[in-house]
């Protein structure tokens, strides 16, 4: 077969999403590198994206919709029995015990955003309205902090930051941020830039650091209040952007000036004069970022540490200038503003509109009335991905209705009564809504490469299908806008807004409407872009100046650009002013006083009883990202060129005290189970810390029908009841754990 002609799409891996130009070539992918055009990444891609085709062309996707038998066994069926049978099920439990007994989790996997966009209209039509997803298992403590502080989420402009602070955060595996490799890289080459590290790793970032604050595992806490701390006790505080620009000042430098330094450099393990040193070149710069990640938001006191990070960039008036931390515009949210409520079982947190993972099998393993008694989970993996895995199956097996939407049979889906098989995400029009840059920010409408695989459907085509089965919107109150559509995008939007304005009842089922109406307009195979038009109004209305600037006189015109640009359009151009007008408070003020927050600071002053104990004497972290870890969507153990068992990371004195070396077995137990794992001895880890990666323990079925189930599941040894008492967020990071050498012959890494 002839090859074909290079291609547009983007990678799917981590929140970059980098553009990328394929060659395909029989339905593979035959060549892939990166696209030049491509207005974030500008060709720029890791190692990961040249795997993709171990994702796409996977011995285990779904060809058909599967229905549990009562034996625990599937039977395929055809597609119209399967929608039939679960709109009518999911109707009978919200009958019988009310619609927000339905539970959601998910919202499409990394880069699989368009889908989750369309579940709403089915979801709010049976009365739905509880959700989660993994964003609840890391950014929630965040969440709610950058809420309080100014309402918006920030991003650091790494690419012009004198000096980029990294907390729990290793960009050189991890990306999040454009050309992550390529900025690190300038930053460690150029003099004049510095580059703080703060992780109890040598990670390969810290490796390029000019300060690396090598904490001891679990109190990074301490060492960022006490670098606050030397900004407000040796006056590096920038006193004119935080008279002008912040409220509350007073209460925090209040709390800070009690700050023991000596004291909590040394609980932290980190020598005094290197961290006062870290704080003043923070002071001293013309510009600071500052990026956290799940090295701080999977441990204990993560949403405290939340704060403290954000104290380095505003006590230093590091923000609306260049190089520093901003807000930014969102083409589509990936929170609620609807603020803090609490689940109907436990009472805990709901954040940004999402229940905490870790309290799902609580809110189902009960008698308690309001249980959640059917849930819906899409492009997620929960069973395996959420702490305690052995009670999440528990809990899912206890369900009345468990369906699935996803392009294999997942641990998840293993346990669900229907299977839905969903076309891969090169073969559907597909986005991704992490977009997060400023000044300029993009968009990235990938078209698909491929036709559905025979038997899959995209997921906008099966929310429709559900939603029609529901008969919740009569087809008459369509024709007119399907009408519109078709004289072309100004009579459309009159109308639709006419028709909004008049049903009311329409705002239920936006996207629903948009996909029947608009959908069919728009070019082959880019009907699942319809809900993109809505969003393309929205964001023309809340940044009309910076889409302006982008190119866009309006909604129209940006969403016209998005179908029109396939390797990605920039749909927002700010200025750095414009920081201040997107605070969310009424003043355009950061809003720094946090009680909460502060007498957590004051806590720390006591001394804390250790995690870990003579039964769990080492802290494991599990779910490390490595060169050749991914998410749950790489099934396909053949893509990994090294660290093919998913190795667990140990230092050096501690591998000869038990009497470890590479390649040796170990067993690793905590209080939530054991497992077993090869060791790779590194002198990257501190003493008493150890480490597995994540995207391990899946099984996978290869072309001989065989089965391997590669390295471990670190989810079987975390717990649910390990987490953040704010957030409700899992220490995946921080698990008491024992490591004991297993008899035999040597398993190569």
């Amino acid at each position: 077969m002839t090859v074909d002609q290079w291609q547009h799409t983007a990678c799917i891996l981590c929140e970059c999403n980098c553009g990328i130009v394929v060659q395909v070539e029989d339905r593979k992918l035959a060549k892939i590198r990166g696209d030049k055009e491509h207005p974030a990444s500008h060709g720029y891609t890791c190692n990961k994206a040249l795997r993709l085709d171990h994702y796409q062309n996977n011995a285990n996707r779904l060809t058909s919709p599967m229905r549990r038998r009562a034996d625990g066994s599937y039977e395929a069926i055809d597609w119209d029995t399967a929608v039939t049978e679960i709109a009518e099920k999911f109707r009978g439990v919200a009958q019988r015990h009310g619609g927000d007994k339905i539970f959601y989790y998910g919202g499409g996997g990394q880069g699989n955003h368009l889908g989750g966009a369309y579940s709403s209209s089915f979801l709010k039509s049976l009365g739905s309205r509880y959700r989660s997803n993994a964003l609840a298992q890391e950014k929630t403590g965040e969440a709610w902090v950058d809420a309080h502080l100014y309402g918006g989420h920030t991003r650091g402009e790494f690419e012009h930051a004198e000096v980029s602070v990294f907390v729990g955060k290793n960009p050189w595996m991890s990306q999040s941020f454009p050309r992550a490799r390529v900025v690190l890289n300038e930053i460690a080459n150029d003099p004049a830039r510095s580059m703080i590290v703060i992780d109890p790793v040598i990670t390969d970032t810290a490796k390029l650091a000019d300060f690396h604050l090598r904490v001891r595992p679990g109190t990074d806490a301490w060492c960022l209040a006490a670098l606050s701390a030397v900004l407000v006790q040796e006056n590096l505080c920038d006193e004119t952007f935080l008279a002008e620009h912040v409220t509350g000042v007073d209460a925090v430098r209040a709390v800070l000036a009690d700050v023991d330094v000596a004291d909590y450099a040394r609980r932290c393990g980190v020598d005094e004069t290197l961290l006062r040193a870290a704080a003043r070149r923070i002071a001293c710069a013309s510009s600071a970022a500052v990026f956290e990640d799940l090295g701080v938001q999977q441990a204990p006191n993560s949403t405290l540490c939340s704060y403290l990070d954000k104290l380095l960039w505003i006590l230093t008036g590091n923000f609306a200038k260049r190089g520093g931390q901003h807000l930014h515009s969102t083409f589509a949210p990936l929170f609620s503003k609807s603020g803090v409520g609490r689940t109907p079982v436990t009472g805990a947190p709901i954040i940004a509109g999402l229940v905490p993972s870790n309290v799902v099998p609580q809110e189902i393993l009960t008698d308690h009335p309001d249980r959640f008694r059917a849930m819906i989970v899409e492009s997620s993996n929960p069973a395996h991905s959420v702490a305690d895995s052995a009670a999440v199956r528990a809990a899912l097996a206890e369900l009345e209705l468990l369906v699935v939407i996803d392009v294999a049979m997942t641990e998840t889906a293993r346990l669900a009564h229907y299977v839905l098989p969903a076309a891969s995400q090169f073969e559907k029009v597909e986005a991704t809504f992490f977009n997060l840059e400023f000044p300029r920010n993009t968009f990235h409408l990938r078209r698909r490469l491929f036709e559905p695989l025979d038997g899959t459907l995209p997921e906008p085509e099966i929310w429709a299908r559900l939603v029609r089965a529901l008969g919740v919107v009569d087809d008459s109150e369509l024709r007119p806008l399907r009408k519109a559509a078709e004289e072309g995008p100004a009579a459309f939007a009159a109308e639709f807004f006419t028709a909004v304005a008049a049903n009311p009842a329409l705002t239920k089922v936006l996207p629903h409407v948009l996909y029947e109406t608009l959908g069919p307009t728009l070019p082959e195979g880019m009907a699942g872009a319809a809900a993109l038009w809505g969003l393309a109004q929205k964001a023309a209305m809340t940044y009309p100046d910076a889409v302006r600037r982008a190119g866009h006189a309006d909604g129209n015109v940006l969403f016209e650009a998005i179908l029109a640009s396939p390797s990605g359009v920039t749909f927002t151009v700010h200025e750095y002013s414009d920081d201040f007008a997107l605070i969310d408070h009424p003043d355009h003020k950061i809003a720094l006083e946090m009680p909460e927050m502060l007498a957590e600071i004051r806590g720390l002053r006591a001394e804390r009883e250790s995690l870990t104990s003579a039964e769990f004497p080492m802290v494991l972290s599990a779910g490390e990202r490595r060169a050749y870890t991914a998410n749950d969507i790489l099934r396909d153990p053949a893509w990994r060129k090294r660290d093919t068992n998913g190795a667990l990371r140990i230092s050096v004195r501690d591998a000869e005290a038990i009497g470890l070396g590479d390649g040796d077995r170990a067993r690793i137990t905590t209080a939530a189970g054991s497992a077993e794992a090869t060791v790779e001895v590194s002198d990257a880890m501190l003493p008493g810390h150890i480490s597995l990666p994540n995207g391990f323990g899946l099984d996978y079925t290869d072309g001989d029908g065989g089965t391997v189930v590669p390295g471990v599941a670190p989810n079987e040894l975390t717990s649910t009841r390990w987490r953040d008492e704010y957030a409700g967020t899992p220490w995946h990071k921080h698990v008491p754990a024992r490591v004991d050498r297993i008899p035999g012959v040597e398993v190569p890494a």
